[in-house]
């Protein structure tokens, strides 16, 4: 008899030890559907209930919520129906389906077989929750200088665990560098601010850079592509023939200039021209048409023009393009500028002069 008891025990305590349950670890993107797996093997005890416990975020205190039997499942202080049984109980499988995973959830899951005659049998299963950033970049348009300045961020929002932010300017590696920052929130999200600095000139303008954000918690790395812009006055102000009635006024400028046609110190010929932004059309070749027409390009952080003397003779329309510097050195100090030796006609008027010294080659007087 003593014997037998002593066998009974052992075979008893070898089918305690061979039987599992088998859990395993979860992971699951916020607001996706994560799989609570669990399965007991190796036993033929008889199966009484599944019961799946949890001590969460939103549940720190040890909380029975689900319950399966032979009858079917329930829900147990409350009724969230988040959750779903995909196992099988006849087959031993107790594995949960949770949806709209948040970070309440995130948490450690018990996974309970109630046999006989042994008992209860049990494994944790970890759920952790991954947070996928938020993306963007953001342009800071910092006018043209020659000190260091802050040209563009990129911004990976929310993120759990922190994504790695990075910046991608093969064509500026010795022009802009890069500095990272992090700030972590309460609810266990990382904000990660990378910020391109830069002294801003006219070679960075419009150029494009790249800014590359990995994380766990995304499928593939997220590039988003800028182009940087430095903000600048009008530059030089050209002004080109398009047709032989037609001229059009250029600049470079950022933001673009606007440009703004006037005659100085003439009245408009309205009916003799047409302007449509920075294109000015003669319609009737005239000698009304005869004078300086300016054409200004500005923008809010200044403005410059280009001059064009226009003179109708023998039915032609003539032009010449005025040399700002020229202008200039003929209205404030014009006892500098000495006449060519070859003068093909007299100057019959003040702004014939100024034509033909602002288009043919002159000397300045020391």
């Amino acid at each position: 008899t003593l014997w037998f008891q002593c066998h009974l025990l052992c075979c008893v305590f070898m089918c305690f030890t061979a039987l599992q349950v088998i859990g395993g670890n979860a992971t699951v993107v916020l607001g996706e559907t994560a799989i609570l797996p669990c399965k007991l093997t190796d036993t033929t005890e008889l199966l009484t209930q599944i019961s799946w416990q949890r001590m969460t975020r939103g549940k720190p205190v040890n909380d029975n919520f689900f319950t399966v039997t032979s009858s079917g499942s329930t829900y147990v202080n409350g009724n969230d129906r988040r959750f779903k049984f995909i196992g099988n109980f006849d087959a031993h499988n107790g594995s949960l389906q949770l949806s709209d995973v948040t970070l309440l959830d995130e948490g450690s899951y018990s996974c309970i077989f109630t046999l006989f005659p042994s008992g209860n049998h049990r494994t944790a299963i970890p759920l952790n929750v991954l947070v996928a950033p938020i993306t963007s970049v953001k342009n800071y348009h910092p006018l043209m200088g020659n000190e260091e300045d802050l040209l563009a961020t990129c911004t990976a929002a929310g993120s759990r665990p922190p994504a790695e932010v990075k910046w991608t300017y093969s064509t500026l590696s010795e022009k802009v560098k890069a500095i990272t920052n992090s700030t972590q929130h309460a609810d266990g999200t990382t904000t990660t601010v990378s910020s391109l600095f830069g002294v801003p000139t006219r070679d960075i303008n419009q150029q494009p850079v790249l800014c590359v954000v990995t994380s766990s918690a995304l499928s593939k790395a997220e590039t988003l592509l800028l182009t940087l812009q430095v903000h600048f006055s009008p530059t030089e102000v050209n002004i080109s023939e398009i047709s032989k009635d037609s001229f059009e006024c250029s600049t470079e400028a950022n933001p673009n200039a606007s440009f703004t046609w006037s005659r100085p110190g003439q009245s408009w010929p309205q009916s003799a021209v047409r302007v449509d932004g920075a294109k000015l059309q003669f319609l009737s070749i005239t000698s009304v048409l005869n004078g300086l027409y300016k054409c200004e390009a500005s923008n809010l952080y200044g403005r410059k023009y280009g001059q064009l003397y226009v003179y109708v003779t023998s039915g032609e329309l003539r032009f010449h393009l005025i040399v700002d510097e020229v202008l200039k050195l003929f209205l404030d100090q014009p006892s500098r500028l000495t006449q060519p030796v070859h003068i093909f006609q007299p100057f019959s008027s003040k702004m014939e002069q100024l034509q033909y010294y602002t288009t043919c080659p002159v000397s300045l007087k020391e």
